[in-house]
């Protein structure tokens, strides 16, 4: 089997090929699903090897201690060759992971053979194919938790060892010091204990991601709005707890644990950071300093560990074993949500590369995972297949006459054509209006003498069979989409279609199927948003990016009207599914990549929404489908975090970019422009040069599999992966 070591020596990272482990009594054998990069633990780890001799010693105190003990009772030359022998070793990492059991040991009754299980442990739940896990180190997964979410639980545990330590109690106020993998799991634990939070942290991207997951307020440990977060919550007293969730070397955050704490508050020691406590601070409010011990009693003890014997509930509640359990058990419920903590995914045989680029800072990440082989997720987290395009053997571009005018048919003329198409083609130079086709005669005869329709019919037959016409518009309810883009390209025609491009699967594979049998795919969806002007300026100005970015949307849809045939979800799908493309198009334009996966949570009683959408070079972006906000807040606001810069549009009249220069824009335009005007630009002079579609075919595909696919995701209540369809 495969496992990843280190060399502490030479700093050497490596995927060996070493001996299975034989499945002893007392626990099991388990081949890993997921495991789980602890990205501080672990990095320091990997840096620490990459010192000189020097340095280890300086970053290791303890062990130089026990260096000089050695020296003393054995003498220099045989501690020397005690220590090279011991640094020039191969040293497992790794210490979270999800498997299934792969084989059980005498004296095991709670779990079979094909289980899935949660593992802990630095020499029992490492990076590699098979481990063997003690009965007290692993925990039965809830039927329907992801497995790579279940890999979360041994970090979890640690977490909330630190929260029980705190003793928070309901309505308190805490203090969360280190927003990394740890720091994001205590606040969640907080927020579902009924505490409210404040996050400290000089990483913009990490307190925006904490302010989405539940914190009250975030910011720069130096930034005055946390002091002025804490004095406001907590009326000037002060927090009643702070958990240090922090690593390094400076002193900054006991220092400020102190200045935000109320007297005889507690202070809870989670991570590995400096403590030179202020004397005066601590006695003066008489601080209670508490130190949180790995994943909970019974650790570092050999005998509950290793030899299995359990602690009395009745004397120990809360043990190793307990708290992995309690924390995949809030993970399964949804009270803790560890999707979006998930910067990266990276298939095990690229372990050595991917800890290579989290230690170079290639990668920026709060949580990364390896998937080892042979293990699929269908049945705990699903996939949804984005079809493939394939073109058939047809004309791509219908030919026409060099300077003859565009033709276009208009299926449908309802208030969104007559209101935000028709009038930027109506006074389009070298466009003509040729036909417009409805279900009824009145509205094709209205649009015919508003726009200059040179015919207005009812006749989509004759309409899609006139050679005459170079592209067709689908501007019609919902649920007629696909049929109608369908029935146009294998006319021949080049189509326009608002969106969604369709409301299923089967819709979906309809309409590609068209295309690969007309071999016509001169196709647009109506994604207006990334042709808008203001936010094209923004990209610009945000400039290229180097790591991965972090996307927050705010959609204030608002309610409908009673009567809104939006509310026909029998007929014409949900209202995310009719709109949703719009956002995951814009959002994916923004980041410049497709996704790969949807995860999606819904509010109950309501129709609010939060999709996360998680991107090949581990970015994400949230969308949050509101209809329960105000109506005087605006509809559309995005934040998009990357690289020490910050985007802000709100509502297509103001956008800024902050960064080394700052830029706004520099006025406020007369009407909201959204892009239409630019998008019908594009897609008209597509139609008469013959070039390229405005948006490639293949993204129109991903971004419908993905609207799609959040129906799936909440009906599965588990993140869904797409995979391109072979």
């Amino acid at each position: 089997m495969k496992q990843v070591v280190q060399n502490y020596k030479s700093g050497e990272l490596a995927v060996l090929d070493v001996p299975v482990p034989g499945c002893k009594p007392g626990g099991v054998l388990v081949r890993t699903a997921y495991s789980l990069i602890s990205t501080g633990t672990e990095l320091m780890k990997v840096s620490e090897a990459g010192m000189s001799m020097l340095g280890k010693a300086r970053s290791r105190p303890d062990q130089v201690a026990k260096v000089m003990q050695s020296v003393a009772t054995n003498g220099v030359p045989a501690t020397y060759r005690k220590v090279m022998g011991k640094l020039d070793s191969y040293t497992p990492l790794g210490y979270s992971l999800c498997g299934v059991v792969e084989q059980v040991g005498t004296g095991i009754d709670d779990v079979k053979a094909g289980d899935l299980v949660a593992c802990a442990g630095n020499e029992h739940a490492l990076h590699a194919e098979l481990n063997w896990v003690p009965k007290n180190l692993y925990t039965p997964v809830p039927d329907g938790l992801a497995p790579r979410h279940a890999a979360f639980g041994t970090v979890g545990s640690i977490a909330m060892q630190g929260v029980r330590q705190g003793e928070p109690q309901l309505g308190e106020v805490a203090l969360v010091i280190g927003l990394g993998l740890i720091g994001q799991l205590v606040l969640q634990l907080l927020c579902a204990s009924g505490v409210r939070v404040v996050g400290v942290d000089p990483d913009p991207v990490r307190c925006e991601l904490a302010e989405r997951l539940g914190a009250a307020a975030c910011g720069d440990p130096a930034s005055a709005a946390v002091e002025a977060a804490v004095a406001e919550l907590t009326d000037g007293h002060g927090v009643d707890q702070v958990y240090l969730a922090a690593g390094g070397d400076s002193n900054q955050p006991v220092e400020l644990a102190a200045r935000l704490c109320r007297d005889r508050g507690r202070v809870v020691d989670i991570g590995k950071c400096r403590l030179d406590l202020p004397w005066n601070a601590y006695y003066e409010k008489e601080l209670d300093v508490r130190f949180s011990r790995s994943y909970g009693p019974g650790r570092y003890d050999p005998g509950y560990e290793l030899d299995g014997r359990d602690y009395p509930i009745g004397y120990v509640r809360w043990t190793e074993r307990r708290n992995l359990a309690c924390f995949l058990d809030l993970l399964a419920r949804g009270r803790v949500d560890v999707e979006p903590l998930v910067s990266h995914i990276a298939d095990f045989d690229d372990a050595v590369e991917t800890y290579q680029r989290l230690k170079d800072g290639g990668l920026k990440a709060v949580a990364v995972l390896f998937r080892y082989p042979g293990h699929q997720e269908e049945a705990k987290a699903p996939a949804m297949a984005v079809p493939t395009v394939r073109r058939g053997a047809g004309a791509s571009a219908p030919a026409r006459a060099a300077k003859a005018p565009v033709r276009l048919a208009f299926v449908g003329a309802g208030n969104y054509a007559t209101s935000m198409l028709l009038p930027h083609l109506a006074r389009r130079d070298g466009v003509e209006l040729s036909a417009v086709v409805t279900t009824t005669a009145l509205s094709a005869a209205n649009a015919r003498r508003k726009f200059g329709f040179a015919e207005a019919t009812t006749d989509l037959d004759a309409v899609l069979g006139d050679k005459c016409i170079d592209a067709v518009f689908v501007v019609t309810r919902h649920s007629s989409h696909a049929e109608l883009t369908r029935r146009a390209l294998l006319a021949g025609k080049t189509v326009f279609v608002e969106k969604p491009l369709a409301l299923t699967e089967d819709e979906l594979a309809g309409v590609l199927a068209a295309v690969e049998e007309s071999g016509n795919d001169r196709l647009q969806v109506g994604f207006n948003r990334r042709f808008a002007p203001l936010l094209q300026e923004a990209r610009k100005r945000f400039g290229a990016r180097t790591g991965p970015a972090s996307l927050r949307y705010l959609v204030n849809a608002g309610r409908l009207q009673h009567g809104s045939w939006y509310l026909r979800q029998g007929t014409e799908g949900s209202r995310f599914a009719g709109e949703g493309g719009h956002f995951i198009d814009t959002a994916s334009w923004l980041l410049g990549a497709d996704p790969v996966s949807v995860y999606a949570v819904a509010a109950p009683g309501n129709e609010d929404l939060q999709v996360v959408l998680r991107y090949p070079d581990g970015s994400t972006a949230t969308i949050s489908y509101v209809t329960t906000g105000a109506a005087g807040f605006p509809k559309e606001t995005l934040d998009l975090v990357a690289d020490g810069r910050v985007l802000r549009f709100d509502d297509f009249v103001r956008a800024s970019v902050y960064g080394p220069r700052k830029w706004v824009s520099s006025r406020l335009p007369k009407a909201r422009d959204k892009g239409q005007n630019a998008e019908l630009a594009a897609f008209i002079k597509a139609v008469r040069t013959g070039g390229p579609m405005p948006v490639p075919l293949e993204s129109l595909v991903t971004t419908t599999s993905a609207t799609l696919a959040v129906q799936a995701g909440l009906a599965g209540g588990a993140p869904v992966t797409l995979e391109r369809a072979r």
